[in-house]
């Protein structure tokens, strides 16, 4: 009890804002694949390479987030920088 009372505003923070979700289960589900290649990053090589497949992952995170197809997105980025 005495957690909830001394955190009470932060804790209600969301209900003035009917768009807000009570919990961050979503995002959690979101980020479940990116702690699996977290743990699997141990084994990388040096912090240079886990960097860089940070930067893949959250590309295709990003585009899956999108609904764009990663291939069609790199395809055009691509072909305007090559022009």
């Amino acid at each position: 009890m005495a957690y909830s009372l001394n955190r009470w505003d932060e804790l209600t923070t969301y209900l003035p804002d009917g768009n807000l979700e009570i919990d961050n289960h979503m995002v959690e589900k979101a980020i479940r694949p990116l702690l699996l290649v977290r743990k699997n990053d141990l084994f990388a090589g040096s912090h240079d390479a886990t960097n860089g497949a940070a930067a893949i992952y959250s590309f295709f995170a990003i585009c899956k987030k999108a609904e764009v197809d990663p291939y069609d997105c790199l395809k055009y980025v691509f072909d305007i920088t090559w022009r």
